[in-house]
């Protein structure tokens, strides 16, 4: 059997802990598997609030950081894709990953376009891709009718009980995929199917640091002659 692999990454912004330099952990798989691909999961405008290590005190707006614009248009699209992870992430003062969980419709529309308007002002609206990873998995229904409205074509989700229960059977109307890997909550594990799910944030234990590249690198050399690496939609 043939194995599809892919490698996601959440929360890929130009905050200084959860940054471009997971990026790295990728060029270093590339060297070992030059084929690799990886979705790469931007929210627009980032902004932790709750975490006062991590909290920023203004959102972090990309197209006020070219650095990161020009770095994320740099990639190599053979390796690369780029993707939506919400506008803030979280609800400012609130919490930190529940943007899309109880929004209306009409919010939840006027959000995705807020989103657009900013990737555009970036000039990356040839480079994001019309794919949606809610905010930690979870999004409630008027969401999905609204971002699937607003031209998302593919929901990058997650099977986990608290995802599929905020959904409420929209993902089995729209266009889903299921990342079920996502180390250390759920370890590797080779499937016909395996999406793998890293943060880039720093403070996460699902971290894309070098240990959790080398144990990944480790999952690949054991099955590399049965895996086939493919972007989210193939997946």
């Amino acid at each position: 059997m043939r194995h599809r692999v892919n490698i996601s990454i959440d929360d890929v912004s130009p905050h200084p802990m959860a940054s471009v330099r997971v990026v790295e952990r990728c060029f270093d798989i590339l060297k070992v598997f030059p084929d690799a691909k990886f979705s790469l999961f931007v929210p627009v405008a980032y902004w932790r609030t709750q975490r006062f290590s991590v909290a920023t005190k203004e959102p972090l707006v990309i197209w006020k950081f070219p650095e990161f614009c020009d770095f994320i248009r740099s990639l190599p699209k053979e390796n690369f894709e780029i993707c939506y992870h919400g506008y803030y992430h979280g609800i400012p003062g609130k919490n930190d990953n529940n943007e899309f969980l109880d929004i209306t419709y009409d919010d939840a529309i006027k959000r995705f376009r807020s989103m657009k308007s900013r990737v555009e002002k970036a000039n990356l609206k040839d480079v994001f891709k019309p794919i949606f990873r809610p905010p930690a998995w979870r999004m409630g229904p008027d969401a999905w009718d609204a971002l699937s409205e607003e031209g998302i074509e593919l929901f990058a989700v997650s099977d986990i009980d608290y995802a599929l229960k905020s959904y409420q059977g929209k993902d089995k109307e729209y266009r889903s995929n299921y990342s079920t890997i996502f180390p250390p909550f759920r370890e590797l594990e080779i499937k016909e199917s395996c999406g793998i799910v890293y943060h880039a944030c720093e403070w996460d234990r699902n971290y894309l640091s070098k240990d959790m590249t080398n144990d990944l690198l480790d999952f690949l050399n054991i099955h590399k002659e049965n895996i086939d690496f493919v972007f989210m939609e193939k997946l």
